[in-house]
């Protein structure tokens, strides 16, 4: 299991949306029961009571208050690419750079992209 932690006022500077996509180690999206295989800035998400975000990326359910922010992943090795659409100028000159990918339990290595 994985998180991925943006502080309040720290979510992608994209002037139209950012995306986060899972693949599988092939390059494959990943069928899973929520038919979601992205999570994006247009999404519902539920913040945490500072504001920041939390997003999960795992096998299993993180918890009913936290499917909202899940991203279901294969049990093996897999990949997330994160897109900014529009960036703004604070990613394009480095200002901005996306929070760390936090390992949570034990499952194969995540590629950031």
């Amino acid at each position: 299991a994985y998180t991925v932690h943006f502080e309040k006022g720290g979510l992608p500077p994209a002037a139209a949306f950012w995306s986060i996509t899972l693949y599988d180690n092939q390059g494959f999206q990943v069928a899973n029961a929520l038919n979601r295989f992205a999570v994006s800035s247009w999404m519902p998400f539920r913040y945490n009571a500072d504001g920041s975000l939390d997003l999960y990326f795992q096998n299993g359910s993180p918890g009913t208050d936290k499917e909202a922010n899940w991203l279901p992943a294969p049990e093996g090795p897999f990949t997330l690419t994160m897109r900014l659409y529009a960036p703004k100028p604070d990613a394009l000159t480095g200002k901005w750079t996306p929070p760390t990918v936090m390992k949570s339990g034990a499952i194969p290595s995540v590629t950031v992209q």
